[in-house]
């Protein structure tokens, strides 16, 4: 990743090669220690200062010192002793989830979510809206109202711990008009819209951006299974198809910050018509746009559905749309397959999770039909956060940018 990523936080001093654990006693790097300190208290979940100082190599001292100055800050939290043992029991320390708080903003091409999350990963409030096409004036005044809303529920000190808003949505935004059905001046308001500004402007608060499917991986891989696997391809079937790639336990952003984007990719969709295998990308058949269309054709109002969430209401029409999803995503993932070399597959999506649960059963029932000669042996599975997971990613990169040390070690799962 560049430099200027918004996963990446500026001024962290990259560890030499193989040395990615490891701290430094040298004065003035101070901030640099205690970004690692707490990147490994997220990882472990807790840690004793005996344990502190020797996953970092820093002298039991300077570990101390800056334990001490992290708990003064409010970022950590000392546990109930362990005892039992010979000698003085350790004490563990964790993260203190009301230490800093960040809020994330989902922006997507039917719906728009703001969240509170605590420094611990727990969601505190969220706030949700969906619409026929996003608007840039319409989005910056539901994000305005939700944040009244959200912070005016936080005392001083609360609101004072709150340390940047973080921003999940799709690269290029203007793209795809004909199938998101906005007028032209709508989307191309987004082309000329500098995000960034506008929200800094708007909340007073530091804002990081990210694709809204990278910020999904980030999630999964950081609170939910992906913490599980060091390899795996990650799918978010949203309105359109996306995903994210990780490898050896890191998020792979890929050259531009593209990796992972399978809506592209070319499957065959049979055509209910002519009963012809047509060549088409993912992003019009495993996509809750393709589902949508099935609703319009069908007379039913999509806006509405998607508002109600009555999934089984639909009858034939979703057993239809899984049965074409599952088909597209079974050849993605296998076409997948043969370039990146993953264990695990893991498929989520802005769905109930009844609804994952079908799909992925069906996924697994497609790739067992499929050539699989040549290929490693990989598994299916569910995520663990479902819609929100675009949000958490969102809300989780102002806490990279103050807190952590780097990506790598955040979303590096539990061993």
């Amino acid at each position: 990743m560049s430099s200027t990523d918004p996963m990446t936080p500026e001024g962290a001093v990259a560890p030499l090669a193989g040395e990615r654990s490891r701290g430094t006693n040298l004065v003035g790097v101070r901030a640099y220690n205690e970004r690692l300190v707490l990147s490994l208290v997220r990882r472990f979940s807790s840690l004793p200062k005996a344990e502190i100082a020797r996953l970092t190599g820093l002298s039991a001292q300077t570990a101390s010192v800056i334990v001490r100055a992290l708990e003064s800050d409010g970022l950590l939290l000392r546990m109930e002793p362990n005892r039992g043992r010979v000698g003085q029991p350790s004490v563990p320390l964790k993260l203190n989830p009301d230490g800093a708080y960040a809020l994330g903003l989902h922006i997507g091409r039917r719906t728009a979510s703001l969240m509170l999350m605590d420094f611990a990963g727990s969601v505190r409030d969220q706030i949700h809206c969906s619409f026929a096409y996003p608007d840039v004036g319409d989005l910056l005044a539901f994000t305005a109202a939700s944040l009244i809303e959200l912070t005016g529920k936080l005392s001083g000190e609360q609101k004072q711990r709150i340390v940047g808003l973080g921003v999940a949505v799709p690269f290029e935004l203007w793209n795809w008009r004909s199938e998101v059905g906005a007028p032209h001046a709508s989307l191309e308001a987004w082309r000329n819209c500098n995000l960034q500004a506008e929200l800094e402007s708007l909340s007073g608060l530091p804002v990081s951006i990210s694709n809204d499917a990278t910020a999904a991986c980030g999630a999964e891989l950081t609170f939910g299974s992906g913490r599980e696997y060091e390899d795996f391809l990650y799918i978010f079937v949203g309105y359109f198809a996306g995903g994210g790639v990780v490898i050896n336990g890191e998020l792979y952003a890929g050259r531009q910050g593209n990796a992972g984007a399978l809506g592209s990719m070319p499957v065959l969709v049979k055509n209910t018509s002519t009963g012809i295998a047509e060549r088409r990308q993912l992003i019009h058949s495993a996509s809750l746009h393709s589902l949508e269309k099935r609703l319009i054709a069908a007379n039913l109002d999509p806006i509405a559905f998607f508002r109600s969430q009555d999934w089984e209401s639909l009858g034939p029409i979703l057993d239809e749309w899984l049965e074409e999803a599952s088909d597209s995503l079974a050849q993605a993932i296998v076409a997948s397959a043969s370039v990146l070399d993953f264990s695990q597959v893991v498929i989520d999506g802005g769905f109930p999770a009844h609804i994952r649960q079908r799909l992925v059963t069906l996924v697994r029932e497609k790739k067992g039909a499929s050539d699989l000669q040549g290929l490693a042996p990989f598994e299916i599975g569910e995520g663990a956060i479902g819609a929100s997971a675009r949000t958490m990613g969102a809300a989780s990169l102002p806490f990279f940018a103050r807190f952590l040390l780097d990506q790598n070690v955040l979303f590096k799962g539990d061993t």
